[in-house]
């Protein structure tokens, strides 16, 4: 198995979507619990559902690449993204994160986020560990709709594979070269994220029970070649929730919206057309 990169290393299809440039300036932070969280705010009509961009298990705000930008032009709606704590440029976290770490962001920083900015009824737009997350909140809370690509809903083997794969690019590859330019912190984002998924206790994780409390309807947004998960995880998602859900396969590997930008963006725009 190759190396793997953080959202953006992979080669790129031609977007004919106009790409939406990101802010030069500095991120505003916000205060949430006594942290500051740095996050983009794109405003948009205000009679439609917001979106909620939460990003990938190495992610930020700024390795969303504009994408939350687009979909806010394109769709006419306002787009969240931030960055969790220990991301991007927001605060290091304040402890060792646990294995419970998605479902206690699903139940604390993403509802209390919503709440901050006024976000009524979104729709929780997530990738990767930022999927699962998203799934998880939208069991728990009166969201508008939810699209996910490539999340995780129990410890695969493959995923587990790929992430002892990115565990051995960042200490003898340029993983945590390519990492420093992107978080304040590359080990902690690095060590935080790999540890818990290569913990032994990680390995009976599993969420597809709480599943069954999604009833808001659903994309799932899959890779045939992704190194860190299969099509079983949106195919649990249609398989337990209780909305419907509409499931899209594309040719490409973890990161949809990076790798096949125009037809990720068309799939979600889709969606986002038949919503509030």
């Amino acid at each position: 198995m190759s190396p793997p990169s953080i959202p953006g290393d992979r080669p790129r299809r031609l977007a004919t979507i106009a790409a939406v440039p990101a802010p030069t300036a500095p991120l505003p932070l916000l205060d949430l619990d006594g942290h500051r969280v740095e996050y983009d705010d794109v405003p948009g009509d205000p009679g439609r559902a917001p979106l909620l961009f939460l990003h990938e298990g190495l992610g930020s705000v700024g390795l969303w690449r504009g994408f939350h930008r687009r979909i806010a032009q394109a769709s006419g709606r306002r787009a969240v993204a931030y960055s969790r704590l220990g991301h991007g440029f927001s605060d290091l976290p304040p402890a060792k994160r646990e294995t419970s770490f998605m479902s206690d962001e699903a139940s604390g920083a993403v509802p209390a986020f919503c709440s901050a900015l006024g976000l009524q009824r979104p729709v929780l737009v997530g990738h990767s560990d930022g999927g699962t997350i998203a799934l998880l909140a939208a069991a728990q809370l009166d969201v508008a709709g939810v699209a996910v690509m490539a999340p995780h809903v129990f410890a695969e083997p493959i995923g587990l594979e790929g992430i002892t794969a990115a565990r051995e690019a960042f200490t003898g590859g340029e993983l945590r070269t390519r990492m420093a330019r992107h978080h304040r912190d590359p080990d902690v984002t690095f060590w935080s994220w790999n540890d818990v998924w290569l913990s032994p206790e990680f390995r009976d994780w599993d969420v597809r029970s709480e599943l069954s409390g999604i009833t808001a309807p659903a994309l799932g947004i899959q890779g045939d070649d992704d190194p860190y998960g299969t099509a079983v995880h949106v195919e649990a998602v249609r398989d337990h929730a209780r909305g419907p859900v509409t499931l899209v396969e594309l040719s490409c590997g973890h990161s949809p919206h990076l790798e096949c930008p125009d037809e990720t963006a068309g799939a979600l725009l889709a969606f986002l057309a038949d919503l509030p």
